[in-house]
């Protein structure tokens, strides 16, 4: 088990909820009434309910995020601007978009601390989040030309990190350290499920743009909502709401290394793997048109496939992997062979040069990522610097998540210059990025 001198979970003032109290229609407790329930992880445990719906958001979350990343935005600038200015225009779209959101994820995670509502600390901000995320994706499915889809998919990731910052604060605001592997593993899960359904919604509505981007944001915010109308939220009091000034809003995008280097070998380690994900993710329409020779129309359903395959061994790989790290308190060894076996992963997809290679490298991939992602949270969760600050600094930390899909596309038409527009050459470079993100974690201290 992780140190008992952590921050994460030492102090009477721990801010949980017992396993009652998790989800209770628009209830909510003061962080004063949650601070007298008891600190030990043995004394309550969240219901399976809220889990089931905490997944189910996370999911939609992923859904209405994934529809857009993995087909949709790559192929509505491909009808825009044709083949050859795709790669260019997306890079603007995506590096601008991504940019945007290292600085809201934290920004949001910093008002969330601070939201004294009558409706909770999070809810609000889910609620607003999805609202304003729907519209970005309704001006990208509309959109005339690049900037309109640039207007729209700003609006979308300003919204959607809003949303996804008071989602992810929801774990150590009312889940207790023992049980945290086994909610981290469930939302390693998300990611894949929300991949395989947002490919196949896209699929069922191929040539109609509109509906490809609109039916997974409908569905996926049905899931949020759900999840956000009964969650049993903290409520924080006007009195005890932290001070404002310049030097606290600047800290919002800054934990100090020196002070908390677990966090940032954490933060390293998380960003290299990143990095490779979003070489494979934001160019991978793109890699099956020119390395595999695939037909446009046949690359939706190309995607979806390749993800099935990627999740079917990531969701077991995940499912494992959270149960293990509970039962075993290891976390680092978990993070770092996932790195390299989704490192080796991408080696694999850059040298293949047929359809079925491809399919092997995305199972692979998923072994990698399925683990990465079951343990990955639950580490990072032990190594917060201040749980009063939970969702600012997992705002910090998710900057780990948003800047690689902002280098992303500005790194990969050099690296695609530099080798004559070879796609396997990029890949190549992306599994680098995560071995490297692998050796990483090993410095890391307060967790085994």
């Amino acid at each position: 088990m992780p140190d008992s001198s952590s921050p994460v979970d030492s102090g009477p003032t721990q801010q949980h909820l017992p396993p009652a109290a998790g989800l209770d229609g628009m209830g909510y407790r003061t962080a004063a009434e949650v601070g007298r329930e008891p600190a030990s992880p043995a004394g309550y445990r969240v219901g399976w309910v809220f889990i089931a719906l905490y997944t189910l958001a996370f999911i939609g979350t992923n859904l209405v995020f994934q529809a857009p990343v993995l087909v949709t935005l790559p192929l509505k600038v491909n009808s825009l601007v044709g083949i050859d200015q795709a790669p260019n225009s997306l890079a603007i779209v995506a590096g601008v978009g991504a940019l945007l959101a290292i600085f809201a994820n934290p920004f949001f995670g910093r008002m969330s601390d601070r939201t004294t509502s009558q409706l909770g600390m999070r809810r609000p901000w889910m609620i607003l989040g999805l609202v304003g995320g729907s519209l970005g994706i309704l001006i990208v499915a509309l959109a005339p030309s690049i900037p309109v889809v640039l207007a729209g998919w700003c609006i979308a990731q300003l919204s959607f990190n809003a949303l996804l910052a008071a989602q992810v604060a929801v774990i150590p605001d009312q889940v207790p350290t023992a049980q945290r592997g086994t909610v981290s593993g469930l939302v390693g899960v998300c990611l894949p499920v929300a991949a395989v359904s947002a490919t196949f919604l896209v699929k069922l509505f191929t040539g109609n743009p509109l509906a490809m981007l609109l039916v997974p944001s409908a569905i996926g915010g049905l899931f949020i909502l759900l999840f956000a109308v009964t969650l049993n939220d903290r409520r924080l009091a006007d009195r005890d709401k932290p001070a404002w000034s310049l030097r606290e809003f600047a800290g919002t995008f800054y934990v100090d290394p020196r002070k908390s280097p677990d966090f940032a070998w954490a933060f390293v380690s998380r960003f290299l793997f990143v990095l490779a994900y979003a070489f494979l993710v934001t160019y991978l329409a793109y890699y099956l048109l020119e390395k595999i020779g695939s037909a446009e129309a046949d690359v939706p359903q190309q995607i979806f496939l390749g993800t099935l395959v990627q999740s079917v061994v990531l969701v077991a790989a995940s499912l494992i992997g959270g149960r293990l790290t509970d039962r075993t308190g290891r976390r680092k060894v978990f993070v770092f062979s996932a790195s390299v076996v989704y490192g080796v992963a991408l080696f694999v997809i850059a040298i293949v040069s047929e359809y079925n290679g491809f399919l092997v490298g995305m199972a692979i991939s998923g072994l990698g990522f399925g683990l990465y992602f079951a343990v990955d949270l639950a580490l990072v969760l032990d190594v917060l610097p201040d749980k009063d600050d939970a969702a600012k600094d997992l705002g910090v930390f998710n900057m780990a998540s948003a800047v690689p899909f902002a280098l992303a596309p500005a790194i990969a038409p050099v690296i695609l210059a530099i080798g004559s527009g070879s796609y396997g050459g990029l890949y190549a470079a992306a599994g680098l990025c995560a071995i490297v993100g692998a050796f990483a974690i090993l410095p890391v201290k307060r967790v085994r």
